[in-house]
């Protein structure tokens, strides 16, 4: 049966713009060994190698891995801040908003369409 959680595909037909902003803009860590050689096709992003990670592939190279966008959730520590750093890098975004669970959210997309979610721990 399954025993855990590695990660998720997604696809990009320019891989490497879509890497610099899970990187730059949102600070996700590339994981890939030795990342200043990066090809930019199958370019693993994650924080600790224990925790899944986002591999993203070159749609051009091996098709779509995806179908449809997908939604990534990820937690900062303060949102307000969090919406602030990402304005100063020219990332598109509303301020976080009180969603109908009564939690913190600010939402995201990324380059390719893919829904970004974050929740204030």
């Amino acid at each position: 049966m399954i025993k855990s959680f590695g990660g998720i595909n997604i696809s990009s037909k320019n891989p490497e713009l879509l890497v610099k902003f899970y990187n730059e803009k949102l600070g996700i860590p590339i994981s890939t060994e030795n990342p200043s050689q990066c090809s930019y096709d199958g370019v693993e992003l994650g924080f600790n190698i224990k925790e899944p990670v986002i591999w993203i592939w070159n749609e051009n190279k091996w098709g779509k891995s995806n179908f449809g966008a997908v939604t990534f959730v990820f937690r900062c520590d303060d949102l307000d801040e969090t919406y602030r750093e990402l304005k100063e890098k020219n990332v598109i975004l509303d301020p976080p908003i009180t969603a109908v669970w009564g939690g913190k959210e600010l939402n995201v997309k990324d380059l390719d369409g893919n829904n970004i979610l974050m929740l204030e721990e």
